[in-house]
């Protein structure tokens, strides 16, 4: 049986995504493309049960939760020449460093002071500094040596990885720098690049104010935004976020419309200049800031839980850094739209992408770049097919619905 048509609003380039009724099946043929001989084309699905988006309401929200506090930033010590540098809870581990004002150097790997040496991109007195976080002694065998170990098991942060950029914009390590960045211990496991090709990559497309990836370019195919991404694994993701963007003053359409692959980002792999940086920390900041003061309590406790991380995949994190990585994007719409980007693409990813998320993730361009409402419908279509045959009916049960919006935006 085929799918309900779309019906198009001649005045604004929006149009009602109408989902299969109950009994309704998807039964469209995706797309026919050129198959890799290592790559079979996916089945038809049937009788896949798709149900219209319910209003999401934050009142559900449980009221019991238990809030988890932010944890306090570690706060910055001045040093003899009256800036600020680390407080215990992170530590550099690196060489060379700073003379202190006894005139000693503190100690250093001498395996990493070496690399160092031999290979100047990721050492304190290169333009380009990288610096490399890690929380427990045997993340260190895995650090590049391009990269500036940074020890951050001390720091109970709740902003993680964003509390290690506050800090290092305020330390004496990033004077004098053209770009910096912190990226994680897991940055080449996840993204398939070493430190030399990393930096190698941003040496090649210069006069950037800030560099950045996506570790998982599939999301791109998948889904119209990060946002939406968010719903399907962080239990009520979405009403959270919806009533922070209303409270804080984020455009509330972006939510729900949909973002052109180049823009998307939720990893924190971001190399920047210090005007940039100085002008998104504080943008983050502020908006978070008045998360807290402006959201209902029930809604602020939901956000200071470990409820957004029910799994412990990221060790009982809250909703917090979660909401903070998909706020760049964000930023570079609101009030960055003045800084030049560069998308870094990932080889490795690339390659394990198949036959179907490739066109996938094109179709949403192309429907996005001609803003072309019935082309991002076919998407939506071919999209929920593709959903069906990987993760299975109770999946989509579970999740389809909540992340298809009924109009179809463009961002």
């Amino acid at each position: 049986m085929a799918t309900k048509s779309v019906k198009a609003t001649a005045s604004k380039k929006t149009a009602t995504v109408v989902k299969p009724s109950s009994r309704a099946h998807i039964a469209t043929t995706p797309v026919k493309a050129a198959t890799p001989s290592k790559v079979s084309p996916i089945a038809v699905a049937a009788k896949t049960v798709v149900k219209p988006a319910p209003k999401t309401a934050v009142k559900k929200v449980a009221s019991k939760l238990e809030a988890s506090a932010p944890a306090k930033t570690p706060v910055a010590a001045k040093t003899a020449s009256g800036k600020k540098s680390f407080s215990s809870s992170v530590e550099l581990n690196v060489a060379p460093l700073p003379t202190s004002a006894k005139g000693e150097l503190p100690k250093s790997e001498p395996k990493l002071e070496k690399d160092l040496v031999k290979k100047p991109g990721g050492s304190l007195q290169s333009p380009l500094r990288i610096f490399q976080i890690y929380y427990e002694a045997w993340q260190r065998e895995l650090l590049d040596p391009q990269f500036i170990a940074l020890d951050n098991s001390k720091s109970n942060s709740e902003m993680l990885e964003f509390s290690v950029f506050e800090q290092l914009s305020k330390s004496d390590y990033i004077q004098g720098a053209d770009l910096w960045g912190a990226l994680s211990w897991r940055f080449t496991e996840k993204t398939g690049m070493s430190g030399a090709d990393w930096i190698k990559a941003i040496e090649a497309k210069p006069n950037h104010d800030v560099y950045f990836c996506n570790p998982y370019p599939e999301n791109e195919a998948l889904f119209h935004n990060m946002w939406l991404h968010g719903e399907t694994r962080h239990p009520q993701f979405l009403a959270l976020v919806q009533v922070l963007f209303k409270v804080t003053g984020l455009p509330e359409e972006e939510l729900m419309s949909m973002l052109v692959s180049d823009q998307f980002a939720a990893a924190n792999y971001i190399v920047a200049t210090p005007k940039f940086w100085n002008a998104y920390l504080p943008w983050v900041t502020q908006v978070m800031s008045a998360a807290n003061k402006k959201l209902p309590s029930k809604v602020r406790d939901l956000m200071h839980s470990k409820q957004a991380d029910e799994g412990e995949l990221h060790k009982g994190a809250t909703y917090v850094p979660f909401i903070v990585e998909r706020l760049f994007p964000i930023f570079l719409k609101v009030a960055g739209k003045s800084f030049k980007t560069c998308k870094i693409a990932l080889p490795e990813r690339e390659r394990e992408l198949n036959v179907h998320l490739k066109l996938l993730r094109e179709m949403k361009d192309v429907a996005h770049k001609t803003k072309s409402i019935w082309l991002a419908a076919c998407w939506v279509n071919y999209r929920n097919l593709y959903l069906t045959q990987v993760n299975g009916k109770e999946w989509c049960e579970k999740h389809l619905r909540n992340i298809t919006p009924t109009e179809i935006k463009f961002s």
